[in-house]
């Protein structure tokens, strides 16, 4: 059945002060959904909220509204109301007088304003909490009068940007549960910014995930967690085993040096790809029952399973299991076809090649220099003639970023960081590409760092 977009982003771009925040996106927003915006700091949620509530207007793009246009539509005129983390309740007023403060704005009759404040007060379960100050509130109760006052002046679609952010643990559990009935109540739309999984596949119709100022994937939280679309996502979206393998052909992965079953289909032959497997489908067997061994390295009991670290070919697996394990015993690991999940690579190039000419070459020195995006980089131990073009071939354990905060380029920004089992694999974007890297260090993704070259580990010839 085909449902009617409420809210839609064509084509949007934004960019602050030169850095890309959202880079082409689009997106439809549905009609009494509860779709939430997921994704790490910096990731772009927040501001494609902001744009459509009209707080931001993106350099090229179209936000429609029921299908009409309205990049030009002030915050004001749009049938939007937004709570915030912080709730922005007014201090010196109480709760009735909060949760009235846009209906008087809109000049209703006194009446009918009492009428509809009581009323939306007792659809928050706040009843009787008329002339209680909000200072005197709690933090739930707080949230309630906020998202009462934003639901008063009857929007079409609510934004919540991370309004459970403020509270304590317990809290934020029971109110994930009372923001879904609420949404389920009234018939709104809602859409939600978080960067918490959990919030996000406890209550949403549907779940955008976002990644570097682009949209990863959007599907149901089922989908999200079963069918992740890439690395990234598997890795977000709860806990994974991502290793590196071949797909050798359709329904065949070789993984750690073992072929196994799989039933995806339609990648090249050979073709190096990522393997994604959840910890509750490792099977733990006797060693002769299964393809892949494992030693169990810890186990720590979770309440429900048990959490178990296992090294299997140098590769470390993480796996969720009812029975527990003996430290240092060895373990089968079996995986139904099913629950091997293959997808491309972020990173379709396993290595770093650069192919560019000769700047400067010191034959004394056995030194050559080259320009990499608009930087004198010198090469030690490689000598090639000045004007000759060359081929440099970095293998990702060549990469490394500089601890004194000097390196070959500087202002290199971490788009992701993914565990491997064996290590963190890392990409980067600098000005005119990107970069592969592996690191035992766990970066921070959305920062910008110093990048360096051990040229000692390229391969490097004439072109």
């Amino acid at each position: 059945m085909k449902q009617n977009s409420v809210v839609s982003l064509k084509d949007i771009n934004f960019k602050y002060s030169n850095e890309v925040i959202l880079n082409n996106i689009s997106l439809d927003i549905y009609d009494k959904e509860f779709i939430t915006l997921l994704g790490p700091s910096g990731c772009g949620k927040t501001t494609t909220l902001r744009i459509i509530a009209g707080f931001e207007t993106p350099q090229s793009g179209e936000v429609y509204f029921e299908g009409d246009k309205v990049n030009d539509v002030p915050p004001h005129k749009r049938s939007v109301n937004t709570v915030f983390q912080k709730y922005a309740l007014f201090p010196h007023l109480n709760v009735y007088d909060n949760v009235a403060f846009g209906l008087k704005l809109k000049k209703m009759p006194k009446s009918e304003i009492e009428k509809t404040v009581k009323h939306m007060l007792a659809v928050v379960d706040l009843k009787g909490y008329e002339k209680r100050p909000v200072r005197s509130l709690s933090g739930g109760q707080q949230q309630r009068v906020a998202i009462a006052r934003a639901l008063v002046c009857d929007p079409k679609v609510v934004l919540l940007d991370e309004p459970l952010g403020a509270l304590d643990l317990k809290l934020r559990k029971d109110m994930q549960i009372e923001l879904k009935q609420l949404q389920q109540k009234t018939q709104k739309t809602f859409v939600y910014v978080t960067h918490d999984q959990e919030e996000a596949l406890t209550m949403s119709d549907r779940v955008c995930v976002m990644n570097n100022g682009v949209i990863a994937q959007v599907g149901t939280p089922e989908d999200i967690y079963n069918e992740p679309a890439n690395a990234f996502v598997a890795d977000f979206i709860g806990e994974a085993n991502i290793i590196n393998g071949i797909m050798l052909e359709d329904c065949k992965v070789r993984l750690l040096g073992v072929d196994l079953d799989c039933v995806d289909k339609g990648f090249e032959k050979n073709q190096p790809v990522d393997v994604v497997i959840r910890p509750e489908d490792v099977e733990v067997t006797a060693p002769d029952q299964a393809k892949l061994n494992g030693v169990v390295e810890n186990v720590i009991f979770k309440g429900v399973h048990f959490e178990i670290s296992v090294k299997c070919n140098n590769c470390l697996w993480l796996i969720h299991s009812t029975v527990a394990q003996k430290v240092g015993d060895t373990i089968g690991m079996r995986i139904d076809p099913y629950n091997i999940h293959i997808m491309e690579k972020m990173f379709l190039n396993p290595t770093n090649d650069i192919i560019t000419d000769v700047y400067y070459s010191d034959k004394e020195n056995n030194t050559t220099t080259i320009l990499l995006e608009g930087v004198e980089v010198t090469i030690p131990d490689a000598y090639f003639e000045e004007g000759k073009k060359i081929k440099i071939v970095l293998p990702p354990e060549a990469l490394y970023i500089a601890g004194d905060g000097v390196g070959h380029l500087d202002e290199v920004y971490i788009e992701s960081v993914i565990w491997k089992g064996e290590h963190n694999e890392i990409i980067l974007e600098s000005d005119e590409r990107k970069w592969i890297m592996q690191s035992d260090i766990d970066e921070q993704v959305a920062t910008y760092v110093p990048l360096c070259f051990d040229f000692g580990k390229a391969e490097i010839s004439e072109v």
